[in-house]
């Protein structure tokens, strides 16, 4: 909005004193002590070992690994939302070297990844070369702020001495497969010991592992690897022409860049075989000290449930169903399996049975067309609309019956778009007394309805009477028995137990546990990204390419972007930019056996990949040797106390990654943990979700965005141009016309400003409103900082030597005792109003400072606004930085208040007001209290019945 410039103190003129701290007097210090600190090396974290190894006192101290969530450098720039984080932890990690730690700060670039493409692709310009100009642009504004980074550790994902190493982590992956008995991974090559001795049979064969031909081998070794590539259903974005992870589809069905419709396809791709770990995943998080919120968040994605896997069996075979409730298998009268489900062609015959209901039909005169119909309609629905509660339940018959196994009933098959493939087996038992959508499609299809629990609630054992499922989870069952076992009159966890020992037995089932969690798909039909350290030879057999091939560059191409379709076509298939580079896709190597004939793989790692493991690039950047020196890993990310899985001990970043990169990163460590490649079994100890900055956006009579600057404000509504606009709160962005760049703040008011007001605004997990308006605070705040330690008008510091007053010292210890522990407990907000009420104690006070409070209040202020706090350090006579000279001690004596004021009531009506010390007992406060005169008058002799005392604040006399 157009306003007066608040910071017009702060322009220099013939009226301003001459050494008054202003914008251009801030912005000269700024520069000049972030010039010092980068020649100085100010910041350099020594490791214990190494290129980068130091000095041994500073390695001996505890350390502090702080990390902020990987940047994506867009070519719009920073605006002043985006720093918010990155000074929240630069203000903690100074607080940390301050206390005496060795502090690891840094800051990488996540680079690969769709925008750079995009941007490539409208202008022609390699993604190389626009991301690092982004990248360049970034660093500057970044700079400006004054963040405390050692920058020998930063690098971005597109180096390839960076994605050398994620490659490798790959061929790791690929080369390893989880043993369940051990609950670890293992290398593969362990695995195929174990089939060639004997050890393990092969599944679904009577052969020897030697009789296998190298084809068969690897699609044996594919069931176990850990990364894969298999046909399966994938969710596919034509608007983009690329597959997407589960993870990068939204609530809608839509993909999260772009919001184009996801499809369902059946494509061959990558993927990474996270579900080995899901129990891990899930018990792991209970030692880590992160938001509850984050944690439900993936839990409820990994989604465990215990339950029960139970065989159907059809046509001499049988479909596998996943049921949380086996005690409901006698209300079991139809099966479903998922349109995608593999079993539906195999199962479907070519006419219908006889007397087959024609409800059941949907139309068809063959059930091959009916399913093929039914499936079409299915792929062009997300999963969230085949999963709405409150839709039609559609379904077609495939003209086959299975048999319950329980009772030997015939249950027709269906197939229905409101099962799944990607939960538990695909596949359904239908109990339409107990679910809800069960009964909904029974209704619908005129299927039968058997009552096995005991309602409750009046209505009744006769279903045909019923509006609505049971679903009673504390119900008896009933109508649930066989010759060989009966469940009546059970309770649910008595029925469960026993029916699934009964099948057990039988060999017809078995208790079992199912997670939501998918595999994770790992393809991606883009050009800028991580290729895949893979070849294939002439028979399509995956083959990993050695470590001394690595890094495999992304080659130069002309055309960088897949092949986009409509994006409401599904029935289309990718067409990835490194397959019409016919040069690289096709090529002769020697892997050890002689030249021969291989291609490439033409998908891309997803962009996830690089951000998966950069916190332990951050450790060891340079070595070419290893992925991480094993020493210098457990130094900065080993077990310890408090840390039984070690990690980094601060990490900070946006809640929207819960289940994106935060799962991925967790999955990726423990693989590494597994192989023994570090000790580290967690990457991140602890987790901060910042809030966001938002911003106000208006809008004109046509919805669109104006451009906030240029919005006036009269009698309480808002003009552009003469003509009313509306006003929202939202988000901040170059598209919304409401941003506000850092590098405006600090032109105007200086960096050190900026990062007090973005701290000042409110609690750093909670979103606040940005107001250009409310930033001259924080400046007036340095001001009188200045004024207080440097005289205006000839530059010279004003502070004496003698000795505090008794109520300014206590004013300064007391500061000194919230704001340490503020900082150490990352309320940056709370810590500025301490340091503001103590440097406006001094104000009032008047007079020159003592040299011991100024000195003591610079150091307060130097996590905070540390360029200011240098300049002042330096005028105070020291020739070292402030930002490893420790943090002011408070002395005890005068945090606690000299006295406190206690209440005297007697029948609650206050009666004296006593000062007594703070640790006064209550023995003690009881006597003060009774022989107060005040008090003695008010009793008058009456008979003191009962004394109450809260010591140190409250007495309460009650008489009679």
């Amino acid at each position: 909005m157009s306003e007066t410039n608040p910071a017009a103190a702060a322009a220099p003129s013939a009226e301003v004193a001459p050494h008054r701290y202003t914008a251009a007097m801030a912005a000269d210090i700024e520069a000049r002590w972030q010039d010092f600190w980068d020649a100085d090396g100010t910041y350099a974290a020594p490791n214990p070992k190494g290129d980068l190894g130091g000095d041994p006192e500073i390695v001996a101290r505890p350390k502090k690994f702080i990390m902020d969530m990987f940047p994506y450098p867009s070519g719009a720039g920073l605006h002043v939302g985006h720093p918010l984080g990155y000074i929240a932890t630069d203000v903690y990690a100074r607080f940390q070297r301050m206390t005496g730690h060795n502090v690891l700060h840094t800051l990488g670039f996540d680079a690969f990844g769709l925008p750079a493409e995009q941007y490539a692709v409208q202008t022609g310009t390699h993604p190389r070369v626009s991301t690092e100009a982004n990248i360049e642009n970034m660093k500057s504004q970044l700079r400006r702020l004054g963040l405390g980074h050692d920058k020998r550790r930063s690098f971005a994902t597109i180096d390839p001495d960076y994605y050398k190493w994620t490659q490798w982590i790959f061929l790791q992956i690929f080369n390893s497969w989880y043993d369940e008995e051990a609950r670890k991974a293992r290398p593969i090559a362990e695995l195929i010991a174990q089939f060639e001795s004997g050890e393990r049979a092969i599944p679904g064969s009577t052969r020897a592992w030697s009789e296998l031909s190298a084809g068969e081998r690897a699609d044996v070794l594919g069931e176990y690897r850990l990364a894969y590539a298999s046909d399966a259903p994938v969710n596919w974005c034509p608007g983009l022409g690329t597959v997407l992870a589960n993870e990068e589809v939204t609530a809608d069905g839509r993909s999260e860049r772009g919001n184009y419709p996801v499809f369902k396809a059946k494509l061959r791709q990558w993927n990474m075989r996270i579900t080995a770990y899901a129990d891990r995943l899930l018990e792991d998080l209970e030692e880590l000290d992160w938001p509850e919120a984050i944690k439900l968040q993936q839990r409820n994605w990994i989604g465990r449930s215990e339950g029960a896997r139970v065989d159907f069996p059809i046509d001499g075979e049988k479909i596998t169903v996943f049921t949380t409730r086996p005690d409901t298998l006698f209300g079991a009268t139809y099966m479903v399996l998922a349109p995608e489900h593999p079993l539906v062609e195999k199962f479907t015959p070519a006419a219908w049975p006889e007397g087959t209901h024609a409800v059941w039909t949907g139309g068809h005169a063959t059930p091959a067309e009916a399913v093929a119909a039914y499936r079409a309609q299915a792929a062009s629905k997300s999963d969230v609309e085949r999963q709405a509660e409150a839709k039609d339940k559609t379904g077609v018959f495939i003209g086959a019956y299975a048999t319950n196994p329980v009772n030997g009933e015939q249950v027709p098959v269906f197939v229905a778009d409101y099962v799944l493939m990607g939960y538990g087996t695909g596949a359904i038992m239908a109990v339409p007394a107990g679910d809800q959508r069960d009964f909904e499609f029974a209704r619908a299809f005129e299927l039968p309805i058997h009552c096995i629990v005991e309602p409750t609630d009046g209505r009744g054992t006769d279903t045909a009477t019923w509006e609505n499922a049971f679903g009673s989870y504390d119900a008896k069952i009933i109508n649930s028995s066989n010759d060989d076992i009966s469940l009546d009159g059970l309770g649910v966890a008595e029925a469960k137990a026993r029916i699934t020992a009964w099948m057990a037995e039988r060999g017809i089932g078995e208790g079992t546990v199912n997670f939501r969690l998918r595999d994770w798909l790992f393809s991606r039909q883009r050009y800028w990204g991580e290729p895949f350290p893979i070849v294939y030879d002439e028979d399509g057999t995956a083959h990993a390419l050695p470590e001394s091939m690595l890094p495999l560059e992304l080659p130069e191409v002309e055309d960088y972007s897949p092949r986009t379709f409509d994006p409401d076509d599904a029935d289309t298939q990718p067409e990835t930019p490194l397959s019409r580079n016919e040069e690289w896709v096709n090529v002769t190597l020697d892997l050890g056996d002689g030249p021969k004939k291989y291609r490439r793989e033409t998908n891309t790692m997803p962009n996830w990949a690089g951000s998966c493991w950069y916190e332990f690039r951050y450790l060891d950047p340079h070595n070419d040797q290893k992925l991480v020196d094993p020493g210098i890993e457990q130094y900065w990310m080993g077990p310890r106390a408090g840390q039984p899985h070690g990690g980094v001990d601060l990490y900070v970043g946006g809640a929207e990654h819960a289940v994106l990169h935060l799962l991925y990163a967790r999955f990726w460590s423990k693989v590494l943990y597994d192989l023994g490649h570090v000790s580290s079994a967690e990457p991140f100890h602890k987790l901060f979700n910042q809030g966001m900055i938002q911003a106000y956006v208006y809008r004109d009579s046509r919805g669109i965005a104006v451009p906030a600057a240029e919005v006036e404000e009269r009698d309480g509504a808002y003009y552009h141009e003469g003509e009313k606009v509306s006003r929202l709160l939202g988000k901040m962005g170059k598209s919304l016309k409401n941003a506000v760049t850092p590098d405006e703040i600090a032109a105007e008011y200086g960096a050190d400003t900026l990062r007090l007001y973005e701290m000042a605004m409110g609690p750093l997990d909670v979103s606040r409103p940005w107001d250009t308006r409310a930033v001259v605070g924080q400046f007036r705040l340095l001001q009188r900082l200045w004024r207080n330690i440097v005289d205006e008008n000839t530059g010279e510091i004003t502070v004496v030597d003698t000795a505090p007053d008794e109520d300014t010292l206590r004013a300064l210890h007391k500061a000194i005792d919230g704001v340490g522990q503020d900082l150490e407990g990352l309320r940056f907000n709370t810590a500025i109003a301490k340091v503001t009420e103590l440097n406006n104690h001094l104000t009032k006070v008047g007079g020159a400072v003592s040299r011991p409070v100024a000195e003591s209040l610079v150091l307060m202020v130097a996590p905070l606004a540390p360029h200011v706090a240098e300049e002042l350090w330096r005028k105070l006579g020291h020739t070292d930085s402030v930002v490893h000279r420790d943090f002011p001690v408070a002395d005890p004596q005068y945090v606690v208040d000299e006295t406190v004021t206690c209440v005297v009531q007697i029948k609650g009506k206050v009666k004296a007001r006593l000062e007594v010390a703070p640790a006064i007992s209550e023995d003690e406060l009881e006597k003060v209290a009774l022989a107060d005169e005040a008090v003695v008058r008010a009793l008058d002799g009456a008979t003191v019945r009962k004394v109450i005392v809260r010591a140190p604040k409250l007495v309460n006399i009650v008489t009679g």
